[in-house]
């Protein structure tokens, strides 16, 4: 496959591993983790420390190289999900976006964020799951008590492999029902990933099964808001249960007459 040089390096890579293993008609192409660093080689392309940086592009970052978009039909795209350990499969699913809807109103909550986190966070990420904790918007959102767990939770899924939960939370409500809340958190060129959420969901079901879960995804967007939804898995595809979009300000500067039409 031929190579410009403005072709992303992982584009080119996994480009060439379905290239290889792609045969006309097929709605899965599995490889594994040792074809990366066998087709880099190949291809020289350097590669980074941690593979798993190749599948996380490419999930969330980047779209699939054009060889790949080629074989896609009407209405369909090729995702990358995990087969097990070390081992991945390209799997042919709906075309399934999750975005934030321009249309839906703004609600403004006071801005609780330390200004050492504002100043010191490392990415998107890091500063948006800080944002989301220190206001509570997991609670807000949601409109019971959560508590932050652990973020970056690296564990296994059965039939899947190893997945990493952006933030995990626990939750009760009024009738004591209890909750296990996984947490995908985006930056504003990142996407909300169907592969992350459906793993998320299993996982905690296999972990909790007494527990509800909901799975949240939260998102940048533009002028300082906080898209947020609520999850979940039908028939193969991720569906928007709820969606609200807050935009974090000083609590002095929230208009009183916006106020009364919360209250209404």
């Amino acid at each position: 496959m031929a190579r410009s040089p403005t072709t992303n390096r992982y584009q080119a890579l996994i480009g060439r591993i379905f290239e290889d293993r792609y045969t006309d008609g097929d709605i899965a192409v599995p490889f594994e983790r040792e074809d990366l660093e066998t087709t880099a080689a190949a291809l020289d392309i350097a590669l980074p420390r941690n593979l798993g940086d190749v599948i996380y592009a490419l999930r969330y970052r980047i779209p699939m190289p054009q060889v790949v978009l080629d074989t896609q039909p009407a209405e369909m795209e090729w995702i990358i999900e995990g087969a097990g350990r070390a081992r991945y499969e390209f799997r042919l699913v709906p075309l399934n976006r999750v975005v934030p809807n321009d249309q839906l109103v703004t609600i403004e909550i006071p801005d609780g964020t330390p200004e050492m986190i504002r100043a010191y966070a490392l990415d998107d990420e890091q500063a948006l799951l800080a944002i989301v904790r220190y206001n509570r918007l997991i609670d807000i959102f949601l409109g019971i008590a959560t508590y932050s767990m652990q973020n970056h939770l690296r564990t296994t899924v059965a039939g899947v492999g190893q997945i990493e939960i952006d933030e995990l939370y626990f939750g009760v409500d009024k009738h004591g029902c209890h909750y296990a809340i996984p947490v995908q958190a985006k930056g504003g060129t990142d996407q909300i990933s169907v592969v992350q959420t459906k793993q998320d969901i299993v996982w905690c079901n296999q972990r909790f099964p007494g527990m509800r879960v909901r799975a949240i995804s939260a998102q940048f967007m533009d002028d300082d808001k906080v898209a947020m939804f609520d999850l979940t898995v039908e028939q193969d595809m991720v569906k928007v249960v709820e969606e609200r979009h807050y935009r974090l300000v000083p609590a002095a500067t929230i208009d009183r007459a916006r106020l009364v039409d919360y209250r209404d």
